[in-house]
């Protein structure tokens, strides 16, 4: 795909804001992939990574090896991902340690209009939709219900993690770091980033990767024959997890892993009923500011809508 400069440009804003999602524990970056209109790109994109590429660079060379990988996508999406987690991190951290109301309150916005979103590419509706879509949210409450594993070490379970974690940042809805920290997985891979403990980050890595080219098929062979009943279990998955995004928190259970406090265990409350400053009015607002940043993320989308492309191959 020919794209100008100005293209990769936006492609690398629509990275950064996925980077900013990911920072946020709870928060998926596929979810703003989706809002973005790159996520089946970004899906057909991974699922074509295969030893086929190592034929074509034999065959044609670099050039022709980086166009069919789609590497300028790639490098541009990644690039701005990289930028967001590394200059947001600490401003996010620093926001969610003292301010976290006012932060729930606008992803909470954000989420609530991306299910609309994602709900709004089904062209028709029936009962297996519904279905799906009840499915999609029950199995989001659940996950964010489970209460967290022991931590876990052996090479084999990392293994697991890594793979797990990365299929929960491309699923709209469930972040990858609290699938980690529910696997019992996080104070490990978090000490071992922080030791630049390379054995234990390159088999977690390696799960990544496995996880990334794996689960990315899987959705690529959804969406091109139940592109309908995959949308519905997504929305139900963005909108089940809005649970776990909601301002006002009871914490029932933390963990300190190093100088990183965790949330274990916490339940939703009444703004009436928080223990604090609920910043009602706010909170409203920035709910606001959130749905329209939303709308506004739709317009200048300049990748067509997942159902134009899928929608042909719909097998229900």
């Amino acid at each position: 795909m020919q794209r100008s400069l100005k293209e990769y440009f936006t492609i690398t804003l629509k990275g950064m804001a996925m980077g900013a999602a990911d920072v946020v524990p709870g928060v998926s970056g596929g979810t703003i992939a989706f809002i973005t209109g790159i996520y089946q790109e970004l899906i057909n994109t991974i699922s074509g990574i295969d030893f086929s590429l190592i034929h074509v660079w034999r065959e044609s060379g670099t050039k022709a090896m980086w166009r069919k990988a789609n590497g300028s996508f790639l490098l541009a999406l990644l690039t701005g991902i990289l930028i967001s987690i590394l200059t947001l991190m600490r401003l996010t951290n620093y926001l969610l340690d003292n301010h976290p109301v006012m932060v729930w309150s606008f992803f909470f916005g954000l989420i609530v209009a991306s299910v609309w979103f994602v709900a709004k590419q089904i062209p028709k509706w029936n009962f297996k939709i519904v279905l799906a879509l009840i499915i999609g949210a029950a199995l989001a409450l659940y996950i964010s219900s489970l209460p967290p594993l022991n931590v876990q070490s052996n090479n084999w379970f990392l293994f697991l993690a890594g793979a797990l974690a990365v299929c929960a940042m491309i699923l709209p809805g469930i972040s990858g770091a609290f699938i980690l920290v529910l696997l019992g997985a996080y104070k490990t891979i978090t000490e071992a980033a922080q030791n630049l403990d390379f054995k234990t980050l390159a088999i977690v890595a390696v799960g990544a990767v496995f996880g990334l080219l794996s689960f990315s098929r899987i959705l690529k062979w959804l969406f091109n024959n139940y592109s309908n009943i995959t949308l519905a279990v997504l929305t139900g998955f963005i909108a089940g997890s809005l649970n776990k995004i909601w301002p006002w928190k009871e914490v029932l259970e933390t963990a300190k892993y190093g100088e990183k406090i965790v949330v274990i265990k916490e339940i939703s409350v009444l703004p009436s009923n928080f223990d604090g400053d609920p910043h009602l009015l706010a909170a409203i607002i920035l709910m606001i500011v959130g749905f329209l940043l939303i709308l506004f993320l739709e317009r200048i989308a300049t990748q067509k809508p997942i159902t134009e492309d899928a929608s042909t191959n719909e097998n229900l």
